[in-house]
């Protein structure tokens, strides 16, 4: 089944912040940020802040709460840190931090990750929520999960969610 959401009135871009969690990737080779921000762009947003960052929870809380801060980013996307291996605290960092979560989209993307990749989709800790009046997504770090995440999840849904936030 090939569901496709009903049509927003119209475009807007959407102001974007990508944050890569790892511990060993550079601006060169982190393909999932730079995919992040290729498919943003292609669906006519905007990525107004990138960064990489080390999987530690107090780094990610800070960096969260500094773009909390900034009125022109109205949407996060976070990539690296959702497993459950001792170094993946990203959503351990995000839970405590999160306003509203928004369910649907871990179960959604466990679901859809399922299709791919079977029964270890199960270790995804996908989150998406609401800190600051900002959307906040969480996915993991294969550059696989994040097409997955962008083309089925967030891009569909990112007009419609921003303007729920802003209404």
């Amino acid at each position: 089944m090939n569901f496709i959401p009903h049509r927003d009135q119209e475009a807007i871009a959407v102001n974007c912040a990508v944050i890569t969690v790892s511990d060993t990737r550079t601006p060169e080779t982190d393909r999932s940020g730079q995919t992040i921000q290729h498919l943003l762009q292609q669906a006519g947003h905007g990525t107004v802040y990138y960064t990489i960052i080390p999987d530690e929870p107090q780094q990610i809380q800070i960096q969260l709460s500094q773009l909390g801060d900034r009125a022109e980013i109205e949407a996060i996307i976070l990539n690296g840190g959702t497993g459950i291996a001792p170094r993946d605290t990203t959503y351990d960092a995000l839970v405590q931090l999160l306003e509203k979560t928004l369910p649907g989209f871990g179960e959604l993307f466990r679901w859809l990750s399922y299709q791919e990749i079977g029964s270890r989709a199960m270790a995804s800790r996908a989150i998406a929520g609401v800190y600051r009046q900002k959307l906040i997504f969480s996915v993991p770090g294969s550059t696989n999960a994040v097409k997955l995440a962008l083309e089925k999840l967030i891009l569909p849904e990112l007009v419609h969610l921003t303007r729920q936030l802003n209404s």
